[in-house]
């Protein structure tokens, strides 16, 4: 088990990385929906030729930390850019591929 070391705003947390967590899962599929009181991500995967795709995580967050993992990821994708150049985004082959929003108010 790999232990991080965060310090957000001056706070230091002890994070436990399990190995199974550490193996990661792979997504190319996300469903985000949302009610007044939180965000449901579903990251899932679609594999050519098969027609159906099980939920592979689930993350449940209020609407302050995913505006908070937001922010992060705009940062972490700036510094990725300004490393290894700009991340091109295709035109989608399948509007049902990729990650994106639901608009709806109520969550399953």
């Amino acid at each position: 088990m790999d232990n991080t070391n965060i310090q957000p705003q001056g706070q230091q947390i002890n994070i436990e990385l399990g190995e199974k967590e550490a193996e990661g899962i792979y997504s190319n599929l996300a469903i985000i929906s949302h009610s007044p009181a939180e965000f449901v991500i579903d990251f899932t995967r679609i594999v050519p030729g098969v027609p159906k795709a099980k939920v592979l995580s689930r993350i449940i967050t209020t609407p302050q930390h995913a505006k908070m993992l937001m922010k992060a990821l705009e940062d972490n994708i700036k510094k990725f850019e300004s490393r290894f150049g700009e991340i091109r985004l295709e035109p989608p082959q399948n509007q049902h591929f990729g990650f994106v929003p639901i608009n709806n108010e109520k969550v399953n």
